[in-house]
């Protein structure tokens, strides 16, 4: 059989490493996980106790949109965290973060649409896209740009060739930065006065170390939000995530959903709900990725790996690797095979200039970090 045309995407770089760094931890290696982003701690205890209490009383479709509990508990967690006064009905539950982007690109855009995306940025956005039949706009997010997209950029982008979407994320993939309360909302009012959609990835809010997150509705309503209990929440592998949508997209985004993923897992939903109870060990893991991010700062610093993106956020280091190789994914393959350690090649986030960059992930236990520093370290000493 012939693969279709919108199967031809990239792959997920990252997901390569680590089934090739599982392979040789399969065959007796001695292998630190430095990337994927994935919180080395699990759900807390309170959430393996309502996963649990869902098991016992069994388990059967919920809602399309999700449970009205956690529907009314995510949009109580805006009015906490943000002030914004929202709408429970505007909240959709779904599988992961990568369905919301799915539901919202199909919500938002016919095929050939154009949307302008972080580059560097996380591959999936691209791809996702691609395969949509969408169009993604690289928008160039370097150390000129301070790692994140300016009205400039969006501004540039719009004239050569229109903008149908923005899609921003602060904290960033791979670069860790952030928007500042008052960048995000300048990028919310232009995408506004020029007809753009304006999408908001805020899946690692509550990983912020210097800046204060802002969330995109303080300043645009009808943005479209995306968000996750991966990261911050420690639910990686419970695929649940959730978006906000302006109130005339829900009933669009309500059809797709019922069509494309029937409901969210609905085990999933419940210890979800218990997670927003869990804030205090959610910000004392946050305390050991800071600690963590110290380490290894200072480590690849000792290294010769001192110029990088500020990591005001998320737990990611997007490190400069020219003065030691500029192919990023040999470099990094080097690394598994020499040190054990894995890193992800920045080409899976920047095809134009990802081949002087590594991303590391530092969201592992700290001695897991400590050692892989040390390795690194000692490597290109």
């Amino acid at each position: 059989m012939v693969p279709s045309r919108r199967s031809d995407i990239q792959p997920f770089i990252a997901m390569d490493v680590l089934a090739r760094a599982n392979a040789l931890a399969a065959a007796g290696r001695s292998i630190l996980h430095l990337e994927v982003g994935e919180p080395g701690s699990p759900a807390p205890a309170s959430v393996l106790e309502a996963a649990r209490a869902a098991l016992a009383g069994g388990l059967g479709y919920t809602e399309a949109l999700g449970r009205s509990s956690l529907r009314a508990r995510i949009a109580r967690h805006y009015g906490e965290s943000y002030g914004v006064d929202l709408d429970p009905q505007r909240v959709v539950v779904t599988t992961g973060s990568s369905a919301g982007f799915t539901l919202a690109f199909l919500a938002l855009f016919d095929a050939g649409a154009r949307v302008g995306v972080a580059e560097p940025g996380y591959p999936a956005y691209r791809n996702i896209l691609r395969s949509l039949d969408l169009v993604p706009v690289p928008l160039a997010a370097g150390p000129e740009a301070g790692w994140q997209v300016t009205p400039d950029a969006v501004t540039a982008a719009h004239r050569g060739g229109g903008l149908d979407g923005l899609l921003v994320a602060s904290p960033a993939n791979p670069t860790g930065t952030m928007l500042t309360p008052s960048a995000l909302a300048d990028l919310a009012a232009l995408c506004e006065e020029s007809g753009i959609s304006f999408i908001s990835d805020e899946i690692y809010h509550g990983l912020a170390y210097d800046l204060e997150a802002a969330s995109a509705l303080s300043f645009r309503p009808g943005a479209v939000v995306i968000n996750s209990f991966s990261k911050y929440y420690c639910m990686t592998g419970w695929r649940i995530g959730w978006m906000v949508v302006p109130p005339d997209l829900v009933r669009v985004v309500e059809r797709l959903a019922q069509n494309l993923f029937i409901a969210p897992p609905t085990i999933s939903q419940l210890a979800a709900e218990a997670a927003f109870a869990a804030r205090a060990e959610y910000d004392a893991l946050r305390a050991s990725y800071a600690g963590n991010r110290a380490v290894l700062t200072a480590a690849l610093a000792r290294a010769g790996l001192d110029r990088h993106a500020p990591p005001d956020g998320a737990f990611y280091l997007y490190a400069d690797i020219s003065r030691h190789s500029n192919d990023s994914a040999g470099f990094a393959a080097r690394m598994l095979d020499e040190t054990g350690v894995a890193t992800t090649p920045g080409i899976d986030f920047d095809a134009a200039n990802g081949s002087a960059f590594l991303r590391f992930s530092y969201a592992s236990q700290p001695a897991v970090v400590a050692e892989a520093a040390e390795r690194i370290a000692r490597w290109l000493a």
